[in-house]
C-alpha cells in the first residue's frame, strides 16, 4: 500500500532549533545543577541514542521533566526568529501539491510550533499538529492519530532526526525516514535501521515514492 500520510518531527527536522536549544540548555545549567555542554561534548552526544544521553545526564529524571518544560518555554521566546531547515518549505509544498496528508508530532510545545509555522506561512500545509508531553512516548501519539483519522499503518510514514523518532515509528509499525541534518549523527541513526536515511529534504520525496 502506498504512503499517503507523512508525519514530521519538528525540532531539528523542520525547524533549525539546534543551536537555540543548546544555548538555552547551557543557560539553565547553573539553575539545574549540571555542567554546560562544550562543542566536544555535543559532538560525542550526537553519536549516542536518546536513552543513552538520558542515562549519562547529570540530573535526575524528575528534574529532567522540569528542565524540558523550561527549555520549551524559553524556546517559545525565540521561535519566531528561527529558520526552517534549508529546502524544507519547498519539500512540504511539493508533498502537499501531490495530495499527501501532512502532520507534526513533537515533544515541543504546540504553541511554539504554531508560532513558527504561522511566521513562515507554512501552517496551511499541515492537517494536524500534536504535542507529546513525554520524551519517549511519541509512538502513543502516532497510534492515537492513526486511530482518530482512521489511517492504515501501511499508509503512514514518520520523519525525524533522533533515534527516539526511529524507535517510536518502529513501535507503531509505521515506516520511518531518519534525517541527518538534525541532532543525531548518521552513525547512530544507521544503527537503529530506519527505512531510509535522508541527507537533504529532497531525499524525502524520493523515499516516499519507494513505498
Amino acid at each position: 500500500m502506498a504512503i499517503k500520510v507523512i508525519i514530521f518531527d519538528f525540532d531539528g527536522t523542520i525547524a533549525d532549533t539546534y543551536q537555540a536549544v543548546v544555548d538555552i540548555t547551557n543557560g539553565l545549567s547553573s539553575e539545574f545543577g549540571y555542567k554546560p555542554l562544550d562543542e566536544e561534548t555535543l559532538q560525542l552526544l550526537k553519536d549516542l541514542s536518546s536513552k543513552d544521553i538520558v542515562r549519562k545526564s547529570e540530573i535526575s529524571l524528575f528534574k529532567l521533566s522540569f528542565l524540558l518544560r523550561r527549555v520549551r518555554k524559553e524556546l517559545g521566546k525565540q521561535i519566531q526568529d528561527l529558520e526552517p531547515i534549508s529546502g524544507m518549505p519547498e519539500l512540504l509544498e511539493k508533498l502537499k501539491q501531490h495530495n499527501y496528508t501532512l502532520g507534526i508530532i513533537t515533544s515541543n510545545a504546540k504553541e511554539n510550533v504554531m508560532a513558527f509555522l504561522q511566521k513562515r506561512e507554512l501552517e496551511h500545509l499541515f492537517d494536524f499538529v500534536y504535542s507529546g508531553a513525554t520524551i519517549f512516548g511519541k509512538h502513543r501519539i502516532i497510534n492515537h492519530v492513526s486511530k482518530k483519522y482512521q489511517f492504515s499503518k501501511q499508509e503512514v510514514m514518520y520523519v525525524g532526526d533522533e533515534t527516539r523518532d526511529i524507535r517510536s515509528a518502529q513501535k507503531s509499525n509505521v515506516a520511518v525516514i531518519a534525517v541527518t541534518w538534525g541532532f543525531n549523527s548518521n552513525k547512530i541513526l544507521n544503527q537503529y535501521q530506519p527505512d531510509f536515511l535522508a541527507e537533504h529534504p529532497s531525499d524525502i520525496s524520493h523515499a516516499v515514492l519507494k513505498f
